[in-house]
């Protein structure tokens, strides 16, 4: 994949498997003759080796480089054991069987996370020792040499406490290599400015510390351009002790980011430090402007804005709010850069970027992209991921996701295939309704032969998504969705599947259950069910609620006299029961539901639902001439709310600046399919929908499992539905009514939250959904029937994968995976620590390095600790700790204020069908449109061997217990180990970003 030759993970570019140290407090100095053996031989040669590619090299404590020699760790370890067991025959034969496994775990250790070469320090190489010691339950020996690397610790400790900082500076002995060759001494002075820079503000930070850890792990000779990122890659290390670190490490990485862009635009000279850029960012600005209109990397109209306007209003502060998943994700994908690969853009430049091209149709655009600028670089709103790759480039492709509709004949499948390799180019989520598409065994008028049915074409599709990466950004996706009555659905279950025929699987394409109520029904009371294929049944396809009924039991009817060739009866719980097996077993199809969408649609006199998108939360139109189109966007609530509650003066503010730039999208968006443009302008729908729901109940001190968060979810998507309508209709007083308005649900004054009624009636029973409101909906459902809509569709609820991490919080309306974990994406891996709860822990004594180790092992759960107070981990639970069905009720109380869907992830940590068969029918009746992944346990995120950088005194505690290795059996906060489910879906996919 293109994706992985772009990737620029930090963690490829210093490839140190330094972690930070973390003395203890105290513990007694112990001579100990078995460790001081083993540390002794453990030691590097002098010699001095220099650094070639592909080869694991060692950094000694007075930054020499060695060549890495495995053997001695055998004779390390030798000593140590001899020195406690003696060297008997019987002790010497253990002895030797023991050493040989265990070494030859620690060099795997070393080598496996340094696969191309680089540097590890002396230091990780004894971690690694010292925690095969004590998996292998040799304890007396783990022990004292635990105990003697303290004592040596501390006299280096004091030892280099004791010497000046100039003294320090004078003697470090380290030379970089500039870019010509050429070298000369490493300056000090100037990385203690960048640390006291990065760490100004932050509490907890520490400079100093991450400038003895970066001198640490330098050598003589390194490049200079691997020196920033030491820098940041010790700030990194120390975010599990310290969630604050995490910026420390993003304001380090805005020191590589500015000598790369400045560099490119010949401009470093100079910019040291962050504040002199500040002095220095409108200048900048419209020299990066310019360039990259030369380049052709821009659209050429950007520099024809009132530049000096636009760099007067950038807010370089702004760039020191990022976390280092935030900056890092940006720099690797979002960033323009040159084809020779420097990237020449700035945080805040990109933000203005954006807002330049939301802006181009603006009258004031000036005025306009300094608006939207504000809302983007505050966190408070953020465009999605398409609309941030692409606003202001020469293919502006912002929208987020496209529906079609495949029709039943050879032209029309392969037309179909050609669009999604068309709309996927630029970065565009794909939904397919295939329902129409006969199935197995169906008779082929013009061949008179039989039709192979869908799956065949289903594989081409696959296949499609997988050769058209956009542009190696993020890889192509798609979504298939087929209707339950269809006669191939059985097949179509098993497309996930990795056994059976490979010709008829799907393994890189998301499929989808598109269920009539009708169904649910039959399931609910255990009656039979009927499969069809649609070129018997065609009207099935567009009839839904009693109409899809009164067809369905006529078409049993005909089945049952022999008139339809290709029927098949089975049980409708048979069916549901392998539905809700193969969620568990493939984390696919996933169950949408197709009335609800359909009866509650705001423009069915226009078309009918045939499917959502690829994450579930768009519910529009789709036929033949029309393909449908969305434009995403998220609110932060997490900026939205204060101690006392939602802020709703803020909120409705950034709703209408949100609302204009998502309907700006339609007209400057960049169509390369004549069916897509012409729906979009002729229906405008957008989805407006919201991140940060977790993060906000933690400034409000509700815990997630509560009706406190379930009235809170309603409160706030009520507010948010309101603002939303309220500024599409303010916009279609300025710009004027959607094109198909007339005849609409809008023009009918039916709100989202009256056609829950239009639900009710056509599903005669099976719904129970609250419909309380708290605001003046008749006030502005009478706005809305004078004055008209701007946009078909406003709101809806996406995944916010990648953009939740830009912005630093907790994505869409997710509750929190764990406190303490490793992340992974296409930018590399990164520890994620719950910033909220260490706020909490430290206020009552208890963040310590014991914490993290309590936290790591039991995998970012609070269950198990005891000294937590139950109130903080009622609060901090996590996703697996969350009875699903409290998702499930927020879910409904959200969904009766969209006017489309949400992207709705169920977590369960210990799955069963009798537990999956509640919670989908609880969905169903809660009046959910559509549910996304199945979340279950999946394989342990935090390496436990990375306790080895938790405190003596912690692992002094643990030497007598027991460890428990990567990729076992995990902890489900509840102490009883639960086996990964097999092919559930995890959380932390590095190739599923497609969702934002």
């Amino acid at each position: 994949m293109a994706a992985a030759s772009e990737k620029t993970d930090a963690t490829a570019q210093t490839p140190t498997l330094h972690q930070p140290r973390v003395e203890p407090e105290s513990s007694q100095a112990v001579n100990s003759a078995a460790s001081s053996a083993a540390i002794s031989a453990m030691s590097p040669s002098s010699e001095v080796a220099s650094h070639r590619p592909g080869q694991v090299q060692v950094i000694r404590r007075n930054g020499k480089v060695t060549h890495f020699d495995p053997s001695k760790i055998k004779v390390a370890m030798t000593k140590a054991f001899i020195a406690v067991e003696g060297s008997g025959a019987a002790a010497s034969s253990r002895i030797h069987h023991l050493v040989d496994e265990l070494a030859e775990q620690v060099v795997s250790a070393l080598t496996r996370r340094l696969p191309g070469g680089g540097t590890v320090h002396i230091e990780d190489i004894q971690d690694q020792v010292e925690l095969a010691l004590m998996r292998a339950g040799e304890h007396k020996v783990a022990r004292d040499y635990v105990i003697y690397r303290d004592a040596r610790a501390r006299e280096r400790a004091e030892k280099a406490a004791s010497a000046t900082t100039t003294a320090a500076d004078e003697t470090t002995g380290i030379n970089v290599t500039l870019a010509d060759g050429s070298t000369r001494p490493l300056d000090v002075d100037r990385l203690r400015r960048l640390t006291r820079e990065a760490a100004a503000g932050l509490e907890g930070v520490d400079d100093e510390a991450i400038i003895t850890d970066t001198l640490r792990n330098l050598f003589d000779g390194v490049k200079e351009a691997d020196v920033g990122q030491a820098l940041v890659m010790s700030a990194r290390a120390m975010i599990e002790r310290e969630p604050a670190y995490s910026q420390a490490a993003a304001r380090l990485l805005l020191d590589v980011m500015r000598r790369e862009a400045l560099g490119e635009l010949g401009m470093a000279v100079g910019v040291e430090t962050q504040a002199d850029l500040a002095e220095r960012y409108a200048d900048y600005f419209s020299a990066y402007i310019k360039t990259a209109g030369d380049l052709e990397l821009l659209d050429k109209q950007l520099s024809r804005f009132d530049l000096t306007r636009l760099g007067a209003a950038l807010k370089p502060e702004r760039d020191l709010q990022f976390t280092y998943l935030g900056l890092q994700t940006l720099y690797d994908r979002y960033f323009i850069h040159t084809a020779e690969g420097p990237r020449i853009e700035l945080p805040q430049a990109f933000f203005m970027r954006v807002a330049m091209g939301l802006a181009i149709n603006e009258i004031d655009r000036e005025e306009r992209a300094i608006e939207f600028y504000e809302l983007l670089s505050s966190f408070d709103f953020m465009s999605s991921t398409p609309t941030l790759f692409n606003s202001g480039s020469l293919r502006p492709q912002l929208s987020s996701c496209y529906l079609t509709t495949v029709p039943d004949d050879l032209d029309g499948i392969y037309g179909a295939i050609k669009d999604n390799a068309l709309l996927s180019k630029f970065a565009g989520g794909l939904g397919n309704d295939w329902s129409r598409v006969r199935g197995m065994g169906a008779h082929i008028k013009g061949t008179n032969g039989k039709s192979q049915g869908v799956v065949p074409f289903l594989k081409v599709a696959n296949d499609t998504a997988v050769a058209v990466n956009q542009g190696g950004k993020r890889r192509g996706a798609v979504c298939a969705y087929l209707e339950t009555w269809h006669i191939d659905i059985e097949e179509f279950l098993d497309l996930r599947k990795n056994t059976g025929d490979e010709r008829r699987r799907t393994h890189d394409m998301n499929t989808a259950n598109w269920v009539p109520d009708l169904f649910m029904k039959r399931v609910a009371e255990d009656q039979q069910w009927t499969l069809f294929s649609p070129d018997e049944t065609p009207d099935l396809h567009d009839l839904m609620g009693q109409a899809f009924e009164e067809a369905y039991l006529g078409y049993e009817a005909r089945a049952d006299r022999g008139e339809l060739k290709v029927t098949k009866r089975i049980k409708a719980v048979d069916l549901w029961r392998k539905m809700l097996a193969m969620l568990f077993e493939t984390g696919h199809p996933w169950i949408t539901f197709k009335d609800p969408c359909n009866l509650r649609y705001t423009n069915q006199h226009v078309g009918q639902v045939h499917s959502s998108n690829l994450c579930t939360e768009i519910t529009l139109h789709t036929n033949d001439r029309e393909i449908a189109v969305c434009n995403l966007g998220s609110v932060n609530l997490a900026a939205h709310v204060t101690e006392r509650g939602l802020d709703t003066a803020k909120l409705r503010k950034t709703v209408r600046t949100a609302m204009r730039m998502l309907d700006n999208v339609i007209d400057y968006n960049f169509y390369n399919v004549p069916q897509a443009r012409n729906s979009n302008l002729r229906h405008r729908p957008v989805g407006l929908g919201l991140m940060g729901f977790q993060d906000a109940l933690y400034e409000l001190r509700i815990p997630y499992a509560s009706q406190d968060a379930v009235r809170f979810a309603d409160h706030s998507m009520e507010a948010l539905s309101y603002y939303a309508i309220e500024a599409s209709s303010d916009l279609a007083a300025e710009r004027g009514r959607y094109q198909s308005f007339d005849g609409s649900l809008w023009s009918q004054g039916i709100l989202p939250i009256d056609s829950v009624q239009r639900l009710a009636e056509g599903r005669g029973g099976y719904l129970e959904m609250d419909t309380s409101t708290t605001l003046d909906w008749n006030g502005l459902r009478e706005r809305v029937t004078t004055i008209g809509m701007r946009n078909s569709n406003c709101l809806a609820i996406a995944p916010t994968a990648t953009i939740s991490n830009i912005v630093g919080v907790s994505q869409s309306i997710e509750p929190t995976y764990q406190n303490l974990f490793v992340k992974s994406n296409l930018s590399g891996e990164f520890t994620v620590v719950n910033p909220y709860l260490v706020r909490d822990l430290k206020a009552l004594g208890l963040w310590d390095s014991v914490m993290v180790s309590d936290l790591k092992y039991y995998d970012g759960s609070l269950q198990q600790i005891d000294r937590i107070p139950d109130e903080l981990k009622e609060l901090y639970a996590t996703a697996f700790e969350v009875d699903p069905r409290w998702l499930v009720e927020a879910g409904s109380r959200r969904q009766k204020w969209l006017d489309q869907a949400q992207s709705l992830n169920l977590y369960m940590s210990e799955p069963s069908g009798k537990k999956l068969d509640n919670l989908y029918k609880l969905a169903w009746v809660r009046g959910l449109k559509t549910t996304y992944y199945l979340r279950s346990m999946g394989a342990t995120h935090v390496e436990k061997s990375t306790m080895a950088d938790t405190s003596r005194a912690n692992r002094l505690s643990a030497v007598g217990g027991s460890y428990q290795s990567p990729g076992k059996a995990k902890s489900n906060g509840g102490g009883k180990p639960v086996d990964p489910a097999p092919k559930a879906c995890s959380i932390d996919d590095p190739e599923c970003e497609s969702c934002q």
